[in-house]
Parts: structure tokens; C-alpha cells; sequence
């Protein structure tokens, strides 16, 4: 379920998502990115980030943050999972926390590492709490009190950036990025890693990534691989497919045999 944040926290926040899974058995979720970041917080059994062999398990704080994914990551879950994920926009959590958004790449941080006491007490009250009406506004409550102490810095080369990226769907030269901004491709990319985290480039290359996945989903009964790719703005195939499985870990075709996706980015895999 995929519910809209208020008015007030929709700068911030792109949606919240609820999943749950009453299977089991033990469940591969493969995770990766979408240009944002989020919040995850674990209400039954914790996901697990490393199993096999003889090990325990790695089991991931019932609270925590993750920043953008420089490679697609594979979690898992072991029995009734039901899940809160908060996804905010790619420069979200740098204003909201006021840090650099490079420092979350590729980490998963417990919410009471970042806010003690106050992220502990968030984490129990969301887990008491048995209603998703109630559950989004207590985060709501916290995350308001964030923005009260966290002004927000001047993020208009950024939001201008990413309107441009995102209407263009990925397909604006950095070179013609920096003529609309008027800024030079060293400032931009200075703005983007801090408060994204990632490369214009990169975040660029994310976004067609996922108009192909749109256009895939919508078109995989009677569309050619080839000609949606090239829609996307892929020139040929094996670039494509090079693409795809960089950021996925799978092939489009794989990708679609997929029966049971959690989310666009949150993959039931097996």
C-alpha cells in the first residue's frame, strides 16, 4: 500500500509504503535504486542483510535509515514481515538532517544512532500502534519537529536540476543541464553530492532506468524489448541489458518473470 504524505512534508517526503508478507519461509528481497532514500522500520521479524552457511544471521536494526545505492542489494525476511518505509525525495533527508547526503551511500543507520532516545521511542510507538492512519501521523509528529529544528538551506539549483532530469526522463545532457542552470558541471555536481548523494549523470541514468521499467511493465504483453528500450533512450540492446543488470542484478526478462514484486525498486525474488 503506497499512501501520500501531508502538504507540509511533501517536499520532503515522496510516499510512505506498507508491506507485509505472512509466507514462512525464508524471502529474498532485492533492493535498488530509484534516486531516493528512505526510512525503513520493521514491525514483526527484522530483515536480515546477510544468511548462509553457518553464521548467524545479520539482522538489521528494527529501525534504520538507508542512503542511495551505488549497486542493487539483496535482503532478506524470515516469517510474517510487515514493513514501514518512508521514501523521501532524493534531497529529503539532507534537508531534513542537515547532512551530507554522500555520507548515507550505501549504509544502513539505526534510527536511534541519529536521534537516541527520540528514535527508540518512535520505533515503539509506531510498533504499539495498530492502525496506518495512526502510524503516519506519529512519524508525522517527528518528522514536523525535524523541519522546526532543521531549516532547510537554499535548494534551488537542486530542485530546478532534478525537474529538468525528470521531465527530460533522463535524457538532458549534463552539458545542456548546466546552459539552463547557468552554474558550471563542477558546482552542479558539488550540489548534487551533497545533497543527493549521487552524480547528475548517475542520477540521470536512474531516472531512464525506471521510465523503461514504467514502459515495460505497461507494454510487456505485446511490446519488443528493443523498441521500448530505444523509447527509453537506450540505442541498442546489449546496452540495455548492460544498464539494466548493473543497477537490478537481473535481466528485463528476468525482471518480468518476477511474480511478486513488493515495490518498484523492492523485489520478491525468491
Amino acid at each position: 500500500m503506497q499512501i501520500s504524505p501531508s502538504i507540509a512534508l511533501s517536499v520532503f517526503i515522496k510516499h510512505y509504503l506498507f508491506l507485509d508478507t505472512q509466507n514462512q519461509e525464508i524471502k529474498k528481497l532485492r533492493l535498488f535504486s530509484d534516486g531516493n532514500t528512505g526510512m525503513v522500520f520493521s514491525f514483526r521479524n527484522r530483515l536480515i542483510s546477510k544468511l548462509g552457511g553457518l553464521e548467524k544471521p545479520d539482522y538489521l536494526p528494527p529501525a534504520f535509515i538507508y542512503g542511495q545505492l551505488n549497486s542493487f542489494r539483496d535482503l532478506y525476511c524470515e516469517g510474517d514481515t510487515s514493513l514501514m518505509i518512508v521514501v523521501f525525495h532524493p534531497n529529503g533527508l539532507n534537508n531534513l538532517l542537515s547532512v551530507p547526503s554522500v555520507e548515507l551511500n550505501d549504509h544502513c543507520i539505526a534510527l536511534k544512532d541519529l536521534f537516541g532516545d527520540l528514535g527508540a521511542t518512535l520505533q515503539e510507538r509506531l510498533t504499539d500502534s495498530l492502525s496506518i492512519t495512526d502510524k503516519i501521523r506519529l512519524a508525522e509528529d517527528f518528522f514536523g519537529k525535524l523541519i522546526t529544528r532543521n531549516q532547510p538551506s537554499s535548494q534551488f539549483l537542486i530542485n530546478f536540476s532534478l525537474s529538468q532530469i525528470i521531465q527530460s526522463k533522463g535524457l538532458m545532457p549534463v552539458s545542456k543541464l548546466t546552459d539552463v542552470t547557468g552554474c558550471t558541471e563542477r558546482k552542479l555536481e558539488r550540489a548534487f553530492i551533497e545533497g543527493i548523494g549521487i552524480s547528475p549523470k548517475r542520477f540521470s541514468s536512474i531516472v531512464k532506468l525506471h521510465v523503461f521499467l514504467k514502459q515495460l511493465r505497461s507494454k510487456s504483453v505485446t511490446g519488443n524489448l528493443t523498441e521500448i528500450g530505444y523509447e527509453a533512450g537506450y540505442y541498442d540492446q546489449p546496452h540495455l541489458i548492460r544498464e539494466f543488470k548493473k543497477y537490478t542484478g537481473l535481466t528485463p526478462g528476468q525482471y518480468l518473470r518476477n511474480n511478486n514484486p513488493l515495490a518498484i525498486n523492492f523485489l520478491l525474488t525468491s
